[in-house]
This record gives C-alpha cells, sequence and structure tokens, in this order.
C-alpha cells in the first residue's frame, strides 16, 4: 500500500482519537489496515491514519507522538481542534465528510424550529401540570408562511432552506463565502436578521463568524425571531442571546452546539422557550453510519495514493512524500 507503514502482520495501523465503534469502519478497512480503537504509545507511534471524532484534539504534541501519521479523517467537517498548519506541514490529509449528515442536521435545525414555534415544551409542561385551562395563553405560531433566514449556505443550509420550502416557508440566505442564488439570495446580513421569522446558523468558525450573533446582530432581528445553532458554538455570543431571549426580543431558541463542549452553568439553557440537544443533531444512526464509512474510505484512500473525496486543506499535497505505486 503506497505511502503506508505497515504493522505488524504487513497491514498500515489506523487509530481512534475518540469514540469510533470499529463495527462502522470494519467494513471498509478489514483486510486493509489494522483498526486500533483504544490505541496506546505503540499504536500511535505506529499509526498512517486516524479517525478523528469533533471532540479529539490534535494539537502538536499528538502528532509527535504520531510521526508515522498520512491521514486524519475527522468525522464531521469542523477542524477547529486540529492544528492544521502543523499536520498540513508534515503532509499529512486531513479527510473531512461533507454531505454525510447533512439531511440529519438539516432535520434537526428544522426539529427545533417547529418545536419552538409551536411552544411543544410551554404547552406539554401545561398537560403536565394540569393547567388546560391557561392553553390560551400560549401563543402558537406557524411555519407555513413566515420567513427562514440561513446563514451559511452550504450543504446543510441548502438542506434546510428545502425542508423550509416544503413547510412553507419564505427563504432568506446569506453565506459571507459563497453567494446564494439570486433567488433567496439576501446580501446583507442586516437584512436578513430583520426579515427573518426563523434564523438559522451553519457557518463553520472563523476568526470573522466568531460571534457573529452579538449584542449588535440581535438588536437588529425581528421582534420575536426563533435562533437555531446547529453550527458551532461560537457563532454565538452566549450571553448577548440569553438578554435578547430574556427581553422578549427572540421568542426561542435551538442550539445543538455550545462554547465550551460541555457547556457550563448559564441562566440561557434553563430557559423554558430553549431546546438543548448535545451536538448529535448530525449523528443519526443513518448520518452516523454514512460519517464513518467516508472517514475510513478517505483514510484509505490517502493510504493506497488516491485523492480522498474532501480535504481541509489542498495545500497537504505540496507537502507529501513521493510515492511509488502500490
Amino acid at each position: 500500500m503506497a505511502g503506508a507503514t505497515p504493522a505488524a502482520g504487513g497491514l498500515p495501523v489506523v487509530v481512534a482519537l475518540g469514540t469510533v465503534d470499529p463495527a462502522l469502519v470494519a467494513g471498509v478497512l478489514d483486510g486493509h489496515c489494522r483498526f486500533a480503537a483504544n490505541p496506546g504509545d505503540a499504536e500511535l507511534a505506529a499509526a498512517a491514519g486516524a479517525i478523528v471524532r469533533a471532540d479529539a484534539r490534535v494539537d502538536r504534541a499528538l502528532l509527535d507522538r504520531a510521526p508515522r501519521l498520512r491521514v486524519i479523517a475527522r468525522t464531521g467537517v469542523g477542524v477547529d481542534l486540529v492544528d492544521v498548519p502543523a499536520a498540513t506541514a508534515r503532509g499529512i490529509a486531513i479527510v473531512i465528510t461533507p454531505g454525510a449528515g447533512a439531511a440529519a442536521v438539516a432535520e434537526g435545525a428544522i426539529g427545533m424550529a417547529l418545536h419552538l414555534v409551536k411552544r411543544f415544551g410551554p404547552l406539554t409542561a401545561l398537560v403536565r401540570q394540569g393547567r388546560w385551562a391557561e392553553r390560551s395563553a400560549v401563543g402558537v405560531g406557524d411555519l407555513d408562511g413566515a420567513t427562514l433566514g440561513v446563514i451559511g449556505y452550504g450543504r446543510i443550509g441548502r438542506r434546510t432552506a428545502a425542508l423550509g420550502a416544503a413547510f412553507g416557508m419564505r427563504i432568506l440566505a446569506y453565506d459571507p463565502a459563497s453567494e446564494p442564488p439570486a433567488g433567496v439570495c439576501c446580501g446583507d446580513l442586516g437584512d436578513l436578521a430583520a426579515r427573518s421569522d426563523v434564523i438559522t446558523l451553519h457557518l463553520p468558525l472563523t476568526e470573522q463568524t466568531r460571534h457573529l450573533v452579538d449584542d449588535a446582530f440581535l438588536a437588529g432581528v425581528k421582534p420575536g425571531a426563533v435562533l437555531v445553532n446547529c453550527g458551532r458554538g461560537e457563532l454565538i455570543d452566549t450571553d448577548a442571546v440569553w438578554r435578547a431571549l430574556d427581553a422578549g426580543r427572540l421568542s426561542g431558541v435551538g442550539l445543538d452546539v455550545f462554547d465550551p463542549e460541555p457547556p457550563g452553568a448559564h441562566p440561557l439553557y434553563r430557559h423554558p422557550d430553549v431546546v438543548l440537544t448535545p451536538h448529535l443533531m448530525g449523528l443519526s444512526r443513518r448520518a452516523t453510519a454514512a460519517t464513518f464509512t467516508a472517514a475510513a474510505q478517505g483514510v484509505l484512500d490517502v493510504l493506497r495514493g488516491r485523492e480522498p473525496r474532501a480535504v481541509a486543506d489542498p495545500a497537504w499535497r505540496t507537502h507529501r512524500p513521493k510515492e511509488s505505486p502500490a
């Protein structure tokens, strides 16, 4: 296998960084690699590839412990905890798995919006607490006819928009990296905030997007808007979102991502009009299987000298060692 470092028995070692069920990668790696789900120092030192979970940190210290590493496959697209420049400088490909969980995350974002607009949380509490007579005091909204503002119009954003449209929502979209189609494009972020009944976030974390949702942004949102973040926790200023919700400018907040993870105590998380999930919207049963299959295939592609489907930094190709055909 070109470029791969063989382990005992002639197969290259692929390690898990974070919890990886061997059954999810066996269909791709069996017979080609030896997979170490709980690697020790010896496995890391011999590792040619790694499958990396979102909560696993890959820094210079880790890379120093794995000097033969040729490929890191991230189960998802975020590389916040991966030292990309250090890996690229060593010729290590950082494979990502875009698309595998896109539908699941989009369903989660629309599901949160539906939960909040229909006020399922407060209404459930009324029934459980025997407060039936108070039901008319809880205003129930509609997705049909409302405006969905999608911030970040990649695979997940586009899927979210399609699901929103299926509910009869009008779509606005903003993306600082790639302009959405003319029919939905909203070139000004403030305009999107002012016109949207539901706002969903699907951007990667960069210095430009960190705390994109802050006091200034929230001061311009349509009163009573719902905010859903299934992108990265740091896209929002949690304190600012709490202030907007407490003041009634926001009517509901849905969070699948947090800053930090797991989150500490915060009054936002205890509010009855907040729905929380532990960064799992992209890990439905079907999406999980697809994500780990894609990650394992990316590892195998690089170790066999083939071009991986998607990488975080294409510049790795200029640093990778010369390989002979397998």
